[in-house]
């Protein structure tokens, strides 16, 4: 039986953009149709490969506000080292920002010390200091660097 949503379930973000922690039953399909997106949108939105596989206990971003920028998906996703179209496009927006440690290749789609080199950067440029400039995103920093959807990008 899939679970039902109720208020406890779907987490603010700010503005328009929620998300929704996984619980026993619940399916991409399903929640896809509950929060009238699609899947491959949940996909890109939340680095699943296989939309088949979601865990207990995951938070799924499950709507966007409409600004066509990712909202900030949480301190913690980037410390799991995520492989994702997110990464990449942040990565370019850095790039466009003038805060790059990247190498010849560009931005990859896994987050690595390059990443973390340049959003410290980023960091600086926008007046942070110590461990506030640490390379982590953080939800001002992130919000001003306007990181497009991969939704909006790829489509």
């Amino acid at each position: 039986m899939h679970a039902m949503l109720d208020a406890p379930s779907i987490k603010d973000m700010g503005t328009e953009s929620a998300y929704h922690i996984v619980e026993t039953g619940d399916t991409l399909y399903e929640l896809a149709r509950r929060f009238g997106t699609t899947v491959e949108r949940l996909q890109a939105w939340n680095d699943i490969r296989d939309p088949n596989v979601i865990k207990i206990g995951q938070r799924v971003i499950v709507r966007q506000d409409q600004s066509g920028y990712v909202p900030f998906p949480g301190a913690e996703w980037f410390k799991t080292e995520p492989n994702s179209p997110i990464i990449s496009l942040m990565g370019a927006r850095l790039i466009e920002e003038r805060c790059s440690a990247y190498g010849q290749g560009g931005p990859p789609s896994q987050w690595n010390t390059q990443h973390r080199d340049s959003y410290a950067m980023w960091q600086r440029k926008l007046g942070y200091g110590g461990a506030d400039a640490d390379g982590w995103p953080g939800a001002k920093s992130w919000t001003k660097l306007r990181v497009p959807s991969p939704s909006d990008v790829y489509a």
